[in-house]
């Protein structure tokens, strides 16, 4: 038998095959905020909402290769949450994983009653509090039952999501170059009004926007570590985010504009159904509901995943209680998940009790939870990078490209996207004081905790599941 990897000795099992990860990393990306907020964004920024969409995308695919680097140096269940722990020290790791946690916490609950509110227009008769209810316990089953359980059920909805976006795209090229029935020569759309049509800021506000968009592509280097080559499927899925970036996310919001003039794309509802109607594609907007619903479903099933794992690894650092390691027969840490969708039952109690006050402070306070996280994976690989060359060089065989120049632009790029924060609207700057509040009181936490537990240990960050037999 090989050695035995650090999820087997951690208590989880590899059960993820490659065609899972694979999945999840194309799919990783895709949410409804694609396809329903990129109306709202070109209505924002107008034409140049393109170049938002590869700004923020050009971010996201620096990050990920950074942390694409470390992660194939040293594979870990805690992915960038151990990665800043041995980089930067405890406040790092204990600050990202609990921040990390809490963000998706609050996005299960965000698409639980976002999910409610899809089914609700098809049922009206029936309450959206059970159908919230009927999601979580459907998702929350599908996670408790195994990891493999949750890579299948991912690897479905991410399918719905990605043919989707093919079909679109290959429609579309031949819709806006007139090949298509009913379609006409329109790549000119895209300039309509002049590319710059709302000013050059309304850039920045588009790619403060955009960027959360993008969050969730991270996920793929959490799960790879319950697969039997984490190290390969971490390399093959932050070598293609280029790609996924441009094709998905850009290429479609080009077609977007060029399909139909910017002012006339929908905000409230999907530019993807307005799209597939001047298709000529019948019940289109059913059908792009059904597949906001699978995006919706995606991103919940995922979100249940990562937060459970992210408080699993907390506990292997000693950074949340000793029970949260409890795993069953089948290698699942079912105290984790329990606990994490318990928190997400009670957000979406709060919906419907406060969605004013409770509800909008638990979903704001992590709004800018990506960009921290970001931030923190970019000083991370670059203290880690130095003591790999130093210590370990033949462990990097995914280096991050330009480092550390462009490793130092990439941290200076997302801390600038938080600044802007400031200048863009009342509500994003209540997304980031609030996230900031959330920011204080983890680090509170930590330090009042260390002062407790006296010095903290910190291990060998060039360890690795090949160092043991």
């Amino acid at each position: 038998m090989g050695a035995e990897t650090t999820t087997e000795r951690a208590g989880l099992r590899p059960e993820l095959r490659q065609r899972h990860v694979r999945m999840i990393a194309l799919g990783g990306i895709i949410g409804a905020s694609l396809f329903i907020g990129s109306g709202a964004v070109i209505h924002t920024v107008g034409p140049a909402a393109v170049l938002s969409y590869a700004i923020g995308g050009l971010i996201v695919v620096l990050v990920m290769r950074m942390l694409g680097e470390m992660a194939t140096a040293t594979p870990s269940q805690g992915s960038f949450m151990e990665y800043a722990r041995t980089s930067l020290g405890g406040w790092a790791g204990f600050t990202v994983g609990w921040l990390y946690w809490y963000f998706w916490v609050g996005v299960v609950a965000f698409e639980a009653v976002a999910g409610a509110k899809i089914l609700q227009t098809w049922i009206p008769v029936v309450p959206q509090w059970i159908f919230s209810l009927v999601l979580m316990l459907l998702l929350t089953a599908t996670n408790l039952a195994s990891a493999r359980s949750f890579g299948e059920t991912e690897f479905w909805l991410a399918s719905v999501k990605i043919a989707t976006i093919v079909v679109f795209l290959v429609v579309g090229i031949l819709f806006v170059l007139g090949a298509w029935p009913g379609g006409s020569f329109s790549v000119g759309n895209i300039a309509q009004d002049g590319f710059l049509a709302n000013g050059p800021f309304s850039v920045v506000h588009g790619v403060v926007i955009v960027i959360f968009s993008y969050f969730g592509a991270e996920i793929v280097t959490i799960a790879a570590a319950e697969s039997r080559e984490p190290e390969t499927a971490v390399r093959k899925a932050t070598s293609s985010i280029v790609w996924r970036v441009i094709v998905f996310y850009v290429g479609s919001v080009t077609l977007l504009v060029m399909i139909t003039g910017w002012r006339d794309i929908p905000t409230t509802t999907s530019p993807f159904a307005a799209a597939f109607g001047r298709f000529g594609i019948p019940a289109a907007e059913t059908v792009v509901s059904a597949v906001v619903l699978t995006a919706v479903l995606s991103v919940l099933n995922s979100g249940l995943y990562t937060a459970s794992r992210m408080l699993f690894a907390l506990r292997g650092n000693g950074w949340a209680p000793k029970w949260i390691a409890d795993t069953n027969r089948r290698g699942v840490p079912w105290k984790a998940i329990l606990v994490s969708t318990s928190v997400g039952y009670v957000a979406v109690v709060m919906n419907f009790v406060s969605p004013d006050k409770i509800f909008y402070f638990v979903i704001n306070s992590a709004g800018a939870v990506a960009l921290f996280v970001y931030a923190i994976i970019a000083g991370s690989q670059l203290r880690m990078r130095r003591r790999l060359e130093a210590e370990a060089p033949e462990r990097l065989k995914l280096r991050m490209w330009g480092y550390p120049w462009l490793s130092w632009l990439t941290l200076a790029g997302t801390l600038a996207v938080v600044a802007s924060m400031l200048f863009v609207d009342a509500d994003t700057r209540a997304q980031l004081y609030l996230s900031l509040v959330s920011l204080a009181v983890i680090l509170g936490v930590y330090f009042i905790q260390r002062r407790r537990s006296g010095p903290e240990h910190r291990k060998t960050p060039l360890r690795s599941s090949r160092d043991h037999g």
